[in-house]
């Protein structure tokens, strides 16, 4: 199972950038995926989104709700998180994550996180 997220970068506050996750080895479509981020120096992972299996239903954490939405294409293997009116409070590394899950093989997989994605904003 992996994950791999791409799209980071560094915006001026008010600016948008859209990240992409994309999924290997599992079968993407049958699963929830979730986007978090991590600010350096703290220990806890912040939740930010929540979408299921289908795409027909999502959830936010407050600190993101109206600004970021959260998509997915299953018959690219990719989960979304488009984020606008980006503010510096928003700098952190960016991780998709899935799980529990069963990979292609057939393993139990419990949590798995992609490698993460940087995004900055200036003020």
């Amino acid at each position: 199972v992996q994950l791999v997220e791409s799209g980071g970068g560094s915006v001026q506050s008010g600016g948008s950038l859209r990240l992409s996750c994309k999924g290997f080895g599992f079968s993407f479509s049958g699963f929830g995926l979730r986007w978090y981020r991590q600010v350096p120096g703290e220990e806890e992972r912040e939740w930010l989104a929540t979408i299921v299996s289908t795409g027909d239903s999502t959830n936010y954490a407050d600190s993101v709700r109206g600004r970021f939405s959260i998509s997915r294409d299953n018959a690219e293997n990719t989960v979304y998180l488009q984020m606008n009116n980006l503010k510096p409070e928003d700098t952190a590394v960016y991780y998709c994550n899935a799980g529990p899950l069963v990979s292609s093989s057939g393993a139990f997989v419990r949590d798995s996180w992609g490698q993460g994605t940087q995004v900055t904003v200036a003020s």
